[in-house]
């Protein structure tokens, strides 16, 4: 008997005594829970997100379309690094005013490989105002979850306002949840070892957001 069997075998054991007619479990549970909390308009809804992104001690810039490229080239030069991963789909105008190294997103590359990359640069699926969160989902902008998790900055910029959304409700019909659903709130940090903060531990130890105010930058 396999291990699939034996989980099986447990399960119908369980609801052995269920009847035919019982609710169905998609609607056991009462899902009537306000969908976000306060009215607010769009532009309170960004500034929620800045604030709270900034209380988890990420670094927020804001910029037009029109001044990503030289936003990006600061960030890259004002960090001092002279390499930067990429991922396949990321819109080359994002890096056309600097010259530093590009590595590309492989399958290949090793933990080792990433390790000596300086920064990273990605878009995200959706920025979540009331928790301060980027989902990431590996789309083509964002490349494999590990090349977020490997070098030591990493710059994520967020389209303002059209993957802005409120709460964590708005965000999950968003989300496709077969796709690697990356989490990111603030720089990797653990307070696990007497309440001391630690950050880069299992993740970037910078993390530096722009909010770019333009619907069509990147083409989506």
């Amino acid at each position: 008997m396999s291990t699939r069997d034996v989980i099986l075998g447990r399960v119908r054991r369980a609801i052995a005594d269920v009847p035919r007619g019982d609710t169905p479990y998609e609607q056991a549970v009462d899902r009537s829970y306000l969908p976000e909390h306060g009215d607010r308009s769009v532009e309170e809804t960004v500034d929620l997100l800045a604030e709270n992104l900034a209380d988890y001690r990420a670094i927020v810039h804001r910029c037009e379309a029109g001044g990503l490229a030289e936003l990006i080239a600061g960030l890259i030069a004002g960090r001092g690094s002279t390499s930067v991963a990429v991922p396949p789909g990321l819109d080359e105008a994002w890096l056309a005013a600097t010259d530093v190294t590009r590595v590309p997103d492989r399958g290949e590359s090793t933990p080792h490989e990433l390790d000596q990359v300086d920064s990273v640069i990605t878009a995200c699926a959706v920025a979540i105002a009331e928790t301060g969160t980027l989902v990431l989902d590996g789309g083509p902008d964002q490349g494999r979850r590990r090349i977020t998790l490997v070098p030591d900055h990493h710059i994520c910029v967020v389209r303002v306002p059209d993957q802005v959304v409120s709460s964590v409700p708005q965000a999950l019909p968003r989300l496709d949840p077969a796709r690697p659903l990356t989490w990111i709130s603030g720089p990797s940090a653990t307070s696990d070892i007497e309440l001391d903060r630690v950050e880069g531990v299992h993740g970037p130890r910078t993390l530096e957001v722009v909010l770019v105010n333009d619907r069509t930058v990147g083409g989506n």
